[in-house]
């Protein structure tokens, strides 16, 4: 079983961020100021030796590469966002593109969202809208994205580049994408193009003919999409806590045990090439205030726990799986090390590829 990692490139200013919230703004700025909502709520979440890297710099990069592989992260799976022609973000990408000391294999999801306010909560107001234009664009995008592929740390399938799209089913004609972009891949050498649909709580199944597999990004899928069923039925879904908020006396939870248990006898959904997710915890604080999403529950022995059972149950039906995040720090999804457990989840993924 191969182990990726989603990874962020919000870690360093750039015009936009500055324009729309105010200069100097990175992930670090919601995560730094997040407050505690009930007693024991570990807010704000600080990296180990108050590491608050800059990834405009190649140094946090290379370090990055040489952790994640020493405790058995065998890739990274980059965010990209692409708005037809438009780039946000892609700084970091770019130069480690250029840089071959950020040893480590890697692919890229396209973050296919339109590009809002969620940084701070306000997820309905819309800067930088999605148009996937026509063959003329979808040929820049993939020009673009080739020079990527082209790289010898790129990951390949069957000699196809792998691409994870967020939200397929927002795309015009997606199927009719795919096939332009797969004949491009063909024509530069590659035996096509292999797409990953993500699913979440933005798309729930699979929705394109082209596809090559289907990745189930967690803990959303579950959350979203199984949990629905149930949670009227179930009150251990979900748990009330106090809260530390005048005026706000509890908050509701979800419940790590529950969700992990959940992910563990899930069955194979598609007969596609699936791949599988996970996650170390999760809590938006940063990001979403009083109205957060938290997961409470997780320790280090528990994610190592659950995930060598997903690993274990799934032998058979795929071979990768994809934790949500390496530094996804405003969500409370990341594996680096932080002051609170230095690195602990990092210890546990390592001790199953050691022993798997």
């Amino acid at each position: 079983m191969k182990i990726f990692a989603l990874y962020l490139p919000q870690y360093h200013t750039f015009k936009e961020n500055d324009e729309w919230w105010g200069k100097g703004f990175t992930e670090w700025t919601n995560t730094k100021k997040s407050k505690p909502l009930y007693k024991n709520h570990y807010q704000p979440k600080e990296p180990l030796n108050d590491y608050y890297y800059d990834l405009s710099t190649d140094e946090p990069k290379i370090l990055q590469a040489k952790i994640a592989k020493e405790y058995g992260i065998d890739a990274f799976v980059y965010y990209h966002y692409w708005f037809n022609g438009k780039l946000l973000m892609q700084k970091p990408l770019e130069q480690m593109l250029k840089n071959d000391k950020v040893d480590i294999n890697f692919c890229l999801s396209w973050a296919n969202e339109p590009w809002t306010r969620s940084w701070d909560g306000k997820s309905k107001e819309i800067i930088m809208p999605q148009n996937y234009g026509n063959k003329a664009d979808w040929k820049n995008h993939f020009d673009y994205l080739n020079e990527f592929f082209k790289d010898k740390r790129y990951i390949k399938i069957e000699n196809k580049p792998v691409l994870f799209i967020y939200r397929v089913n927002s795309i015009d004609n997606y199927d009719e994408m795919f096939e332009f972009w797969n004949s491009e891949a063909i024509r530069n050498g590659y035996d096509g193009i292999y797409i990953v649909e993500t699913l979440s709580k933005f798309q729930m199944e699979e929705c394109s003919e082209l596809s090559s597999a289907v990745f189930l990004f967690e803990p959303m899928y579950t959350t979203s999409h199984e949990y629905t069923k149930i949670s009227r039925a179930v009150n251990c879904v979900k748990k009330l806590v106090p809260s530390l908020k005048k005026g706000k006396k509890y908050l509701l939870t979800n419940d790590y045990d529950m969700i992990s248990k959940k992910i563990v006898k899930r069955k194979k959904i598609t007969k596609k090439n699936l791949i599988l997710g996970y996650f170390p915890s999760w809590d938006n604080t940063a990001r979403r205030g009083k109205n957060a999403s938290i997961i409470e529950g997780s320790t280090p022995k528990k994610f190592g726990k659950y995930l060598k059972q997903i690993i274990e149950n799934n032998k058979e039906k795929s071979d990768i799986i994809v934790i949500n995040a390496w530094n996804e720090w405003a969500e409370g999804a990341y594996l680096e090390p932080d002051k609170k457990n230095e690195y602990d989840y990092l210890k546990e993924v390592k001790k199953i590829k050691e022993n798997t």
